[in-house]
C-alpha cells in the first residue's frame, strides 16, 4: 500500500480538516478537506480543462465519478448561476491542487467551495494531481472514495473496503437519475427561422444544448429518459435529438430499441456523446470501455468530411467499436454506415454517420460552453438536415396531390 503525503497548503489559505483519496488498487493521497466533509465513493477519472470548472460540476454526464482537475488552480472565477449547466452539481467527488484562497471576477456570486458544501459534494485538496493523474493514466480510471471529517478516522483496510465494495461503471445505468421528471418545452428563438419540432430524449442534457438548439429555430420538447415510443410521438416531432448523459450504454436497452422504432419512422436524428453510443448500439454494434476515457476541452478529433481538426470538449469513458475506414452495413438493417469523426490521440470512434437514413451523431460536445467552439457547426449542420427532409417530403406530398388530381 502506497501513501503519498500532502502538498504544504498555500500561504493564508484557510485551513481545512484531514482528508485522503483512496484508490481500489490500495494507493493512497493524504490532502485537506475541500467542500463538504464526510464520504463519498465513485469512479475516480481526470479532466484536462483548463478552464470550465463550474460547467463540468454542472453537467449531469459526470454523475457517478470523482473528477480530478488537471489544471492546478481552481476556483480562480468562482460561480455564478448563469453558467450553471444544469440545476446541481453531479460530480460525486473533486479533486483539486490548488483550491482558490480568493475569488476574482465581476461575473462571480459565490466562491466554489460554497456551491460544493450547498450541494453536498466531499473534496480533497492539496494532493499531487499530477500523481495521481498518472497512476490513472497507467493503471486505467478505477473505484476509489474520498474520506474526510470522521469518515477520516476509518481504518485504511475499512477505507478501502468500501471502495472495492461498489459497483464500477460496467453495467450502470445512471440515466433516469438525472434525467427531467417530467417533458417540457422550449420555443425556437424569436429572431430565427423556426425549422420544426425536435423531440429531446434526456439521458443528462446540458441547459446550453437546449438554447442552441432553439436558437436554431427548434421547438425544444424535452421529454425524460424514460419516454415511451408513444410519448416521442405524441410530440409530432420532425426531428429527434438523444443527450449526452452518464453511465454504460450497454445497460440502456429500452433507449436502443426507442431509437431504433424512431429511426424506423423516417424521423431525422442527432445525437452527443451518450446519443452517439446508443446510436452505435441502434444500427446494431457493440461498445467499451476505454481504459481512462476522454475528458477535457482540447481532445482533437478528425472530421472525415472536411479533413479539418477540431479541438473539442469531452467527456466520456466508453466508445463504440467500429472500423474508422471505408462503409460498412448496419448489422440491425439500417443501411450503409460510416465512422465519420475519430480522435486523432488513440483513433476513437468520434462520430457515426448513416447513409440511407437521415442520422448522425458526434461523441464529443458541440454546445461546449466554455469552449472550444470548433465544433458548433454541427448545429447547423443539423438544422440543414432537416430542412431538406421538410422540403423533400413536402414536394412529394404535393406532387401526389397533383397526381392524384
Amino acid at each position: 500500500m502506497t501513501t503519498t503525503p500532502p502538498i504544504a497548503p498555500p500561504a493564508s489559505a484557510v485551513p481545512q480538516g484531514p482528508a485522503v483519496l483512496v484508490l481500489e488498487d490500495g494507493t493512497r493521497f493524504e490532502g485537506r478537506a475541500y467542500g463538504a466533509t464526510g464520504r463519498t465513493l465513485g469512479e475516480v477519472v481526470f479532466s484536462t480543462g483548463m478552464t470550465g470548472y463550474q460547467e463540468t460540476l454542472t453537467d449531469p454526464s459526470y454523475a457517478g465519478q470523482i473528477v480530478l482537475m488537471t489544471a492546478p488552480h481552481i476556483g480562480n472565477t468562482g460561480v455564478n448561476d448563469e453558467d450553471k449547466e444544469s440545476r446541481k452539481i453531479w460530480v460525486s467527488g473533486f479533486i483539486v491542487r490548488d483550491p482558490a484562497r480568493r475569488v476574482s471576477n465581476f461575473r462571480a456570486e459565490r466562491s466554489l467551495d460554497e456551491d460544493l458544501v450547498a450541494d453536498g459534494v466531499v473534496g480533497i485538496s492539496g494532493v499531487d494531481t499530477r500523481a495521481i493523474t498518472r497512476r490513472i493514466r497507467s493503471a486505467g480510471a478505477m473505484r476509489a472514495g474520498v474520506f474526510s471529517g470522521a469518515d477520516a478516522e476509518l481504518s485504511p483496510a475499512d477505507q478501502l473496503a468500501l471502495v472495492r465494495d461498489q459497483q464500477g461503471m460496467e453495467g450502470k445505468r445512471l440515466s433516469d437519475e438525472v434525467s427531467t421528471t417530467e417533458r417540457y418545452s422550449v420555443p425556437a428563438a424569436a429572431d430565427t427561422e423556426r425549422v420544426g419540432t425536435i423531440a429531446v430524449l434526456d439521458l443528462g442534457i446540458k441547459r446550453s444544448t437546449v438554447q442552441f438548439l432553439a436558437e436554431h429555430g427548434f421547438d425544444v420538447e424535452v421529454l425524460p429518459a424514460a419516454a415511451t415510443v408513444e410519448d416521442v410521438r405524441a410530440v409530432a416531432p420532425d426531428a429527434l435529438f438523444f443527450s449526452n448523459g452518464p453511465g454504460d450504454p450497454a445497460a440502456s436497452d429500452a433507449e436502443v430499441a426507442l431509437l431504433q422504432q424512431l429511426l424506423r419512422d423516417g424521423i431525422p436524428y442527432f445525437g452527443i456523446c451518450f446519443g452517439n453510443q446508443l446510436l452505435g448500439r441502434a444500427l446494431g454494434l457493440d461498445t467499451y470501455k476505454l481504459p481512462f476515457g476522454h475528458r477535457g476541452i482540447n481532445q482533437p478529433v478528425l472530421d472525415k468530411r472536411t479533413g479539418r481538426v477540431e479541438i473539442t470538449a469531452q467527456n466520456h469513458g466508453f466508445a463504440v467499436d467500429a472500423p474508422i475506414e471505408g462503409e460498412f452495413d448496419s448489422p440491425a438493417g439500417f443501411g450503409r454506415v460510416q465512422v465519420s469523426h475519430y480522435s486523432l490521440n488513440d483513433q476513437v470512434v468520434e462520430g457515426l454517420e448513416c447513409l440511407d437514413i437521415a442520422a448522425f451523431s458526434v461523441q464529443y460536445h458541440p454546445e461546449a460552453a466554455a469552449g472550444p467552439h470548433d465544433a458548433f457547426y454541427l448545429f447547423d449542420r443539423f438544422r440543414q438536415l432537416v430542412k431538406d427532409r421538410t422540403s423533400s417530403s413536402t414536394s412529394a406530398a404535393g406532387g401526389s396531390a397533383a397526381e392524384e388530381n
